[in-house]
């Protein structure tokens, strides 16, 4: 008989969402908006420690808006982490923008100063800087943003931080998704906390919020009647979801306790096997290890691939790292800026590395199995 399915980051309720929920039914507040949209826009607010926040449908909707606010024009260029998800790039091609991919460094993972400081210095020779930077915060690691933010105001070049899986996590006494001019927060079905769909862009800026709240509800002009003077979209979220990320809000520091536990845990059992390393945290922050990534060398005798099937097998989710979006077919006619001279670490990252299961509910014992088979296949 096969063993109960683990998965990689499943929802982790607290069985306060339906009182939230209830509400909502009993005020019938179901459509999009509401008191509870409100109040979770507040309530992420003061958590991040930012003016003001725009709860939206994704994570996405809110970086299609980051870029519109920044101004992002056909042929614009905005420089872009490559070790990321697609969903970071997609709305720079929405605009009619153009991508151009910058490496990681080994220390965060995330965007590389010195392949930016690059980038920087070819834009300028070619009479042609970005409009934007987008950063990324990868498995909930921080970026480092010193070096990064000081580049980027020498030329005068806005941060769209993409803090999607790093809500929870610091750089130095400032949380992830305040660190540029703009952030973006995601509660997909898998992210620390979740509202089932959902995301949210926040900023000291509450002009630019202003300007995102009116084109996210169809940029409907102040009129008795239906009147539109520019193009707007349905990124708003319901009252229900927003309930529900209300109640996972409250937690969200056990959540961050619980995925970083497991981090340990698994850091302690496998990290001390030749050929076996985990990701860094970097000293200037905490990450909340949203999910706790595996590096797997040759020297083992084994590939990420193996472990994936060998887990598969045992009806264990996991998953290899972000194909690096310079490798994508869909964008592999864009620039791109490596770590170094022939070295390409988002490349080395996404070659070797393995997100292993890092739910917040993951049992112990579950874990352990996770461990058993990982341990049996490299001792085989």
């Amino acid at each position: 008989m096969q063993q109960k399915r683990i998965f990689l980051s499943p929802p982790h309720m607290t069985g306060k969402e339906m009182e939230y929920i209830q509400d909502a039914f009993e005020s019938n507040w179901i459509a999009p908006l509401g008191p509870h949209v409100d109040a979770f826009e507040k309530e992420m607010a003061d958590y991040v420690g930012c003016k003001g926040a725009l709860a939206l449908s994704s994570g996405t909707a809110a970086l299609h808006l980051g870029l519109k606010l920044l101004g992002i024009q056909p042929g614009d260029t905005v420089f872009c982490s490559s070790l990321t998800f697609s969903a970071t790039v997609n709305p720079v091609i929405y605009e009619g923008a153009l991508p151009v991919f910058i490496d990681s460094d080994r220390e965060t993972w995330n965007m590389s100063p010195s392949a930016l400081w690059k980038a920087f210095e070819e834009a300028e020779k070619n009479g042609k800087l970005p409009k934007a930077v987008i950063t990324v915060d990868l498995y909930g690691q921080s970026a480092n943003y010193g070096p990064i933010i000081e580049l980027c105001n020498s030329y005068n070049v806005p941060v769209l931080e993409d803090a999607a899986e790093a809500l929870g996590a610091t750089y130095g006494a400032k949380k992830c998704g305040t660190l540029g001019k703009l952030g973006v927060l995601s509660f997909n079905g898998n992210k620390i906390i979740t509202t089932s769909g959902g995301g949210m862009l926040v900023s000291d800026d509450l002009d630019m919020l202003a300007k995102a709240r009116f084109w996210a509800t169809q940029a409907r002009d102040p009129a008795p009647h239906y009147q539109h003077s520019e193009i707007g979209y349905n990124y708003r979220m319901s009252n229900i979801l927003a309930a529900t990320g209300r109640a996972q809000l409250e937690v969200i520091e056990e959540r961050v306790a619980a995925r970083r536990r497991i981090f340990d845990t698994y850091r302690n059992a496998l990290g001390n096997i030749p050929g076996i390393s985990f990701m860094p945290e970097a000293s200037f922050g905490r990450t909340n290890r949203w999910l706790t990534v595996m590096l797997v060398d040759y020297q083992t005798g084994v590939t990420p691939a193996d472990i994936m099937k060998a887990l598969q097998e045992e009806n264990v989710e996991s998953r290899p790292v972000w194909k690096p979006m310079h490798l994508q077919p869909v964008f592999e006619k864009y620039a791109y800026f490596p770590h170094q001279e022939g070295e390409t670490v988002s490349d080395e990252l996404f070659a070797n590395g393995i997100c292993l299961p890092s739910g917040s509910s993951l049992t112990k014992d579950e874990q352990e199995r996770i461990i058993s088979i990982i341990r049996s296949l490299l001792r085989g």
